[in-house]
């Protein structure tokens, strides 16, 4: 008698989400092609996607990022507060740093762009399912460069002293004084001072200061 050989129960079961049937069959034949994968569920909305994981569990949730009822995102984060091992991978047309972080903090395996290669989001998968923990995205190390990067204007040891001064409402020829320095030079440094905080005065140039944090708020009045 010939029997059939049943689908290796080895293979890593995948629920796709995303409001477009297209996408979502692009996305079917991409992981059909690969022999470790096996899609088990579609859905098109994050309570439909919810629903499903919690029926079919699936190793590896395809999620993208805007759905009709909600965001990806709110989905990412209850998927992950029912599992600590589900993969998850945040698939988005709006794959700016905002959003990568944004699925980081929510919980994601991965982060993709729909631009990418069908390949990559398979390569993605993989990665979901052997390490739902680890985050990772093409741009990741680029976008941490780009938050940590200091915001607002650079102030040299100069000017933080020539600002603290005009804070403090010295005087051209009281801060030339402090500094030892002549009221030419003086003059000089604030006139740069001005110039990176974008100021034409003494006011506008304390205002800036302290709306980018380069000044100390002055403490409120006790009565």
């Amino acid at each position: 008698m010939t029997t059939t050989n049943a689908t290796p129960t080895t293979r890593t079961k995948v629920l796709l989400v995303d409001d477009h049937d297209l996408i979502r069959r692009g996305l079917r034949h991409a992981f059909e092609r690969d022999r470790q994968f096996e899609v088990v569920g579609e859905a098109s909305t994050a309570a439909e996607a919810i629903r499903l994981a919690g029926a079919l569990q699936p190793e590896v949730v395809i999620m993208d990022l805007r759905l009709p009822d909600g965001s990806g995102l709110e989905a990412t984060r209850a998927l992950r507060k029912n599992s600590a091992t589900i993969g998850i991978v945040v698939l988005t047309m709006y794959a700016g740093d905002d959003q990568l972080f944004g699925a980081l903090e929510a919980g994601a395996s991965a982060f993709v762009p729909k631009t990418a290669p069908a390949d990559e989001v398979v390569a993605a998968a993989r990665h979901a399912a052997s390490a739902p923990s680890a985050f990772t995205a093409a741009d990741l190390a680029e976008a941490m460069k780009r938050r940590l990067a200091p915001q607002g204007p650079q102030l040299s040891p100069r000017e933080g002293q020539v600002l603290r001064l005009l804070a403090d409402g010295m005087s051209v020829a009281g801060i030339a004084k402090q500094l030892f320095v002549s009221e030419s030079t003086a003059k000089t440094h604030i006139s740069k001072l001005y110039e990176k905080l974008g100021a034409a005065n003494r006011a506008q140039a304390l205002m800036t200061a302290l709306r980018l944090g380069l000044l100390e708020a002055p403490d409120a009045p006790k009565f």
